[in-house]
Formats: C-alpha cells, structure tokens, sequence
C-alpha cells in the first residue's frame, strides 16, 4: 500500500542470490577416480526510496543504491609456473600493463560517448590506464592467459535485480584425481602392495563486493557511462569494484602414496598455490606465491628382535622379541612462502612478507596389548623469515605418549559340551 506521506522515509528494499555448485565423479577406467566442481555465487541488494515528494501523488525513487558480490570457480593454471621474484616486477604483471591499452582501444569502439578519441598516450577518451572498466578484464586476461580481444567486458547497465554485470565470465571446472592401479601391472605386484598417485586443483576469481556510482550518467539511454570524472579523466562506470581477487592452488600437484610388500610406506607431495589481490583503488597488486614438500616414511615391524629379553606377564621364561607391531615414522617437510607488492607504471616490486618453515617430526609408535599403547615422539619447526622485521623463530617438542583403554571385554560364556 502506497501512502502520501511525505514524511514516508522507510526503504524499499529486494535482494537476489544465485547459488550454482555442481559435483560429477567419473570413472573413467578402473582404478582411476575423478571428481570434477563448478561453482558460481551471485548475490544483489537492492534499496531506494519511493515517496511522495509534495502531496500530490508526485511518486519518485529517491535514492537508488545497489551492491551485490560475485563469485566464480576458475583456472589460472597457465601463468602460475612463471618465474617469480618477490623483488622483481614478473613477466605476467607486465603483460597485464600491456594489455590496459588494447581493452581501452575495445571500449572505445563500443561506446560513442567516447567519439573514436585517443588521449595524448595511446588510450581511448575516458578509458585511460587506471579506468575500472580497464584494469578488470586486463587483469583477467593476462593471470588466465586468455586473448585481451576476447576477455568478456563488464556490463555498464542495471535494468533488474537479477542482472549480472558480470555475466560474461563463466565458471570453469576444477577437479581431483587419483589412480591407484600401478599396483595391478604384472611385475609391480611383487614391489607393492598399493601405490596412489593424486592431484588436486582449486581456483576462484571473485570480486567480494561491488556497489552503484551515484555519479553514473548514460544521457541517452545507451548502456554506456558518460560522465568522465574531471580528477581521473576516466568514465564512471556503473558498478564501482575495490577489489579482484583470484586463488588457486594444486593441493596437491602430485602426491604418491606407496605401500611395499615389505611392510615399508612412503609418501610424497609437492603442492603449489598463489594468491591475487588488484585494488582499484590504489592500483596495486598483492602476489603470494606458497611452495611445499612433503616426505614421509614408515615401517611396520613384527617380532623385531631386542638387544635385551624382557619378561612377559603370564608367560615363562623370557623373549628378545616384540611380539606386537612397531611402527616407525619420519615426516620432513619444507614449505617456501614469499609476498610481493607491484604498483602499476612503477618499475620496481616490494616484498612485504615471506617465509621458509621446515619441520621434522619422527616417532615411533608400540602397541603392548588391546589395551596400552605408547608412542615416542619428536617434532621440531624452524621458521626463517625473508624479512629483517621478523626474527626467526625455532620450536621443539618431543616427549611420550600414553593411551590405555578402561573400556571392559565382555566375558566369554563357555560352550556347552
């Protein structure tokens, strides 16, 4: 129900979300498991104020503000193996400054505010090097390595709540897989018991929030900004983004898990992740790239025989055997992380964090009956930072482990004869 009032201030309010995850495993062949995601997270609200404004059913919206978030499964995979030095401006980086000047060229053409003009340093009028409109799909094309001709512009209009100024970016498939048939080939059975082989990979492209620009103008109605700000000399786009963010990591990039036929485990990974952050409002980009390796090694042994004997209760005479399994385990890892800070134009990145882990962790491990078990066990972290602000930093723990079970074995009722 309308009123005209028109001290009415209450708030109109509408709100969208669109959430899209699907799962498929695949098999296909035997011994070989693939799991493959997409993912898709679109959110809007919307408010305004439909009031009277001076008694006469005068009704106008006052006030419209929309902001929303965006989210989407992705792949980078194409530039995440480049070279990096937190020191130095990466070649990806530079591709992306490259790029800035072909999308600006693009919006140009498509928006007749702009007049087919080009500024004193090549860019289309108000699509110049800092323009959102710009930076967006420059970024994407160049981290993705995907064509700057091609890359899918952002959508200058807002004509319902659903609509999505990011539609023409899809979401894309990441997986998992794991093959655990090499045990199966003739001669390989003699060596193994099992052996696994895994990867694993996730990336997401989102932009956390976006919001209307009050100053947004399309004169003529043709779903293009028209207003160029005086300060930035650039066009007001519709949506205002702070920031893009993408991530991506292979959790693992290949992990072999092996188990010999002579009770001897073995287990490597060696995973790969990078962060992304563009802030539009700065101009910066935030890079962290992570590395890590993980050995392990493990042995099962029955009856391993003691340099002493030993009594055992309820039993004559002594032994210089463990009658139960021993397992022994050594778990080394190395991880390798490092941040860097780029400034668009500035020849010359930053490192703001960073740095390199390394753990040690044996034990061994006795089960002396259904009840007691006890485990012997040392851990030791050494933390090197590659920044002077932060010292390095050594922890060590190692000690012995008790468990012993209370729960009571029901009796057995003996057998009639």
């Amino acid at each position: 129900m309308l009123t005209n009032d028109t001290l009415f201030n209450f708030q109109n309010q509408a709100s969208y979300n669109q959430i899209i995850t699907l799962a498929a495993q695949l098999q296909p062949v035997k011994d070989l498991n693939i799991t493959v995601n997409i993912s898709k997270t679109f959110g809007k609200n919307y408010t305004e104020l439909y009031k009277d404004t001076i008694g006469n059913n005068s009704f106008a919206r006052l006030n419209p503000y929309t902001a929303g978030s965006f989210s989407i499964s992705f792949i980078s995979v194409k530039t995440l193996f480049a070279g990096f030095n937190p020191n130095q401006i990466t070649s990806t980086f530079r591709t992306f400054e490259a790029y800035r000047q072909i999308i600006s060229a693009r919006l140009g053409g498509i928006n007749p505010y702009s007049g087919g003009q080009t500024t004193p340093d090549g860019y289309a009028k108000g699509y110049g090097r800092y323009a959102q409109d710009v930076l967006i799909p420059a970024f994407i094309a160049a981290y993705s390595g995907a064509s700057p001709n091609s890359v899918p512009l952002i959508k200058e209009d807002n004509p319902n709540i659903k609509f999505n100024p990011f539609s023409g970016y899809l979401p894309k498939p990441n997986w998992r897989f794991s093959y655990n048939g090499l045990s199966r080939i003739p001669g390989m059975e003699k060596i193994f018991t099992n052996f696994t082989i895994s990867n694993g990979y996730i990336s997401t492209l989102s932009m956390n929030s976006f919001n209307s620009a009050l100053t947004f103008q399309d004169p003529f109605g043709i779903r293009q900004p028209g207003f160029i700000d005086t300060l930035t000399g650039n066009f007001v786009p519709y949506f205002l983004v702070p920031n893009i963010t993408i991530s991506e990591q292979f959790a693992p990039l290949i992990d072999l898990d092996m188990q010999f036929v002579n009770q001897l485990q073995a287990k490597f990974s060696y995973s790969k992740s990078r962060q992304l952050s563009l802030s539009l409002i700065d101009y910066q980009m935030s890079e962290t790239r992570t590395t890590e390796y993980t050995v392990g090694l493990g042995f099962r042994k029955r009856g391993l025989p003691l340099p002493f004997h030993i009594t055992v209760a309820g039993k004559n005479g002594t032994t210089g055997k463990l009658e139960n399994d021993l397992t022994l385990r050594l778990d080394v890892s190395y991880r390798d992380d490092a941040t860097s800070n780029s400034y668009l134009d500035q020849e010359e990145a930053l490192p703001v964090g960073g740095q390199r882990v390394v753990t040690i962790s044996p034990s061994i491990d006795y089960v002396i009956n259904n009840r007691i078990n006890i485990k012997f066990y040392f851990d030791q972290r050494k933390t090197t930072p590659k920044i002077s602000s932060s010292p390095p930093v050594s922890t060590t723990r190692g000690g012995i482990q008790i468990r012993i079970s209370l729960a009571e074995v029901a009796a057995q009722k003996p057998k009639p004869k």
